[in-house]
């Protein structure tokens, strides 16, 4: 499976947890993301899948190209406090989407993965995006990984805020999703602490977390 077809599985994944009836019924209850309401949570989840198929409308970037390492280390909300500005201004942009509805946000999510499967497989992996964290480019294929990664760690918030099952991905998505983050996790403690969490619990730090 290439990296497109590995993201429309993990869009399908995230579609179908948005569309649980639990988080229509739980739609203004805070979630387990301090800050997020269900439903603002649940827009930011979805904003993974819109802002894809919204930047594949655009022409390609003609900013810097950078390496997934590059663009996480230029990142503003990468290592920023949860009250640090670029942290509220992501809460504050789901929790105002939210108040279209889950109905109104389960038909856009509809709207972009049906264009994302009808035009994503035509598109060269090399094509250049700039993604929201911007002023800079990815290419789609390293994009698109930065996007799994939000899907896989964002669906586990929003299942675990409705006492749902965290949704299972297959290898394809989450085994590059994974790869990522022990290397984001390595770059912030160190080979050691990694290594450490993975195999010896004696001596396993308290945290090896990525971000």
């Amino acid at each position: 499976m290439d990296r497109v077809a590995a993201f429309l599985v993990a869009a399908r994944t995230t579609q179908s947890l948005l569309n649980a009836s639990a988080v229509s019924d739980s739609w203004t209850e805070p979630s387990a993301l301090p800050g997020f309401t269900v439903g603002g949570l649940a827009e930011h989840l979805a904003g993974q899948i819109l802002t894809t198929a919204r930047v594949l409308t655009e022409p390609p970037s003609t900013d810097e190209l950078v390496p997934l390492s590059e663009h996480y280390s230029r990142a503003a909300w990468v290592g920023a406090d949860r009250d640090a500005e670029p942290n509220v201004i992501i809460r504050d942009s789901g929790e105002q989407s939210a108040a279209e509805g889950p109905q109104a946000l389960a038909s856009r999510v509809a709207q972009a993965l049906a264009d994302l499967e009808r035009g994503l497989p035509a598109e060269s992996a090399d094509r250049l995006i700039r993604p929201p964290a911007g002023p800079w480019s990815l290419s789609l294929h390293d994009f698109l990984l930065t996007r799994m990664m939000e899907m896989v760690v964002h669906c586990d918030d929003l299942a675990y805020s409705l006492r749902l099952d965290t949704p299972s991905f297959p290898e394809p998505v989450r085994d590059p999703v994974l790869a990522l983050l022990v290397q984001l996790s390595i770059r912030r403690h160190g080979t050691a602490a990694v290594v450490r969490a993975l195999t010896r619990v004696e001596r396993a730090p308290l945290s090896i977390a990525a971000f």
